[in-house]
């Protein structure tokens, strides 16, 4: 079985920016080993994007605190990271789970088999939404989520979101 590494929004404004964290700081380097020790080629990363009016959207108004602003250092995925991922296999999404993302995992998992692992921020938000995503998609496709390489926005909600996701079949390594 092949693995496909997903990496989740390790973008400046989750790190160390807007909505930054000590927590999402200390995955950094964890998060760089596991890319560095997977084929290139079974590596893919979302990036949260958000436009210049974000504050006018239903999440900004949820969230009223602009990041991820297409263009903007923010929204960069971080430096070491971005030059380990193939251009093409880095995918935009406007919200916290990106169908394209779950539609090329799909599309993959036709016609190889599969398992997937995530790793990433924010567990709880975006980690959490593409893994039950991917679940969806495809039920018979072991989804992983490493722990370790994760960060929530608290870490409570990281281990609430954990906790979720076991308990919709997403094997979790801690």
């Amino acid at each position: 079985m092949e693995r496909i590494l997903i990496v989740i929004d390790m973008q400046k404004d989750f790190i160390d920016g807007a909505l930054g964290t000590k927590e999402a700081e200390a995955i950094v380097q964890p998060v760089i080993d596991k890319i560095a020790a997977a084929p290139k080629a079974n590596v893919y990363a979302t990036q949260d994007t958000h436009p210049d009016n974000y504050l006018d959207t239903q999440e900004g108004a949820n969230l009223p605190v602009p990041h991820c602003i297409k263009g903007t250092p923010g929204w960069a995925l971080e430096p070491h990271i971005a030059a380990m991922i193939p251009p093409d296999h880095i995918i935009e999404k406007p919200t916290f789970g990106s169908v394209a993302l779950a539609e090329r995992m799909a599309k993959i998992a036709a016609e190889r088999d599969i398992e997937i692992e995530l790793v990433g921020l924010c567990t709880d938000i975006c980690v959490v939404s593409n893994a039950l995503m991917l679940k969806a998609f495809m039920p018979e496709v072991p989804v992983t989520v490493d722990a370790r390489c994760c960060a929530g926005v608290t870490p409570e909600s990281h281990a609430a979101a954990l906790q979720t996701m076991a308990a919709c079949q997403v094997k979790i390594l801690s």
